[in-house]
């Protein structure tokens, strides 16, 4: 690979169920040694740097806080280059610490946005309070699509539904396959679309949003997407590995 930047995906490339994946241990030592800058990037917008890199410490790898990315982060990034400074926000207080690091007043006083993103304590005041707001014209912007986490636990994207039929509006998602969330990473370490490439194990997510930001494409078989899934898509990652650790490209 020619590509100055590696951005991979955590669960089901590095991680199952918080355990390491067979080969991953390697696939990490071979990033660390490429020369290459490198980001493992997540959907999920509960967990700071900081308790990303936990996690990884806990499966028995150790790696600096800045080698980790979240939709938290590029929903800060996105919202840092908008109008306006107040939010009302629905989701963890790792999604309200990125946004206050960029100057946002977390409200629900007539808000400039109203921000979804993860909590196990959603309810009926919050799906009427983001409603209304967004009716009076609140923007609505949302971590991430995902509907569903492991174990059916209701991700972000399921959240967004019931304010989505309420209001008529849908929101913008920041995280992956948006091309914005590629680019607010790379842009963290002065990359380049052009001259990166991701790793991932979903094609309807990580390799789409590769495939949008024109970057290079690596797809593992041992997380979403398997071989019978590419006749489902129009396109195609530019390389695919059985798993992470068998990936010889750099």
């Amino acid at each position: 690979m020619s590509g100055r930047v590696i951005i991979s995906d955590i669960d089901g490339v590095i991680l199952h169920n918080n355990q390491l994946i067979e080969g991953a241990d390697v696939y990490i030592d071979r990033m660390e040694k490429s020369g290459f800058p490198f980001l493992l990037l997540t959907n999920y917008p509960s967990q700071t740097r900081k308790d990303l890199q936990n996690r990884l410490a806990n499966a028995g790898v150790t790696l600096p806080v800045e080698a980790f990315y979240t939709s938290a982060m590029a929903t800060a990034a996105f919202l840092e280059r908008q109008t306006g400074t107040k939010a009302f926000v629905i989701g963890d207080s790792a999604l309200t610490h990125e946004l206050y690091n960029v100057g946002f007043t977390i409200t629900d006083i007539d808000p400039d946005y109203v921000v979804v993103g993860e909590t196990k304590s959603y309810n009926w005041e919050m799906i009427q309070k983001a409603s209304w707001f967004i009716m009076e014209g609140a923007r609505f912007i949302a971590t991430n699509p995902d509907v569903a986490g492991p174990k059916g636990f209701p991700a972000c994207g399921a959240l967004c539904a019931p304010i989505e039929r309420i209001t008529g509006k849908k929101p913008f998602y920041v995280g992956k396959p948006s091309a914005w969330m590629m680019r607010a990473a790379l842009n963290s370490v002065d990359g380049h679309s052009e001259d990166s490439v991701i790793i991932g194990d979903n094609l309807n997510t990580d390799i789409l949003a590769g495939v949008q930001a024109g970057m290079d494409t690596i797809l593992v078989l041992t997380g979403y997407s398997g071989r019978d899934d590419l006749d489902k898509v129009p396109f195609r990652p530019n390389h695919i590995f059985e798993r992470a650790g068998d990936i010889d490209v750099f």
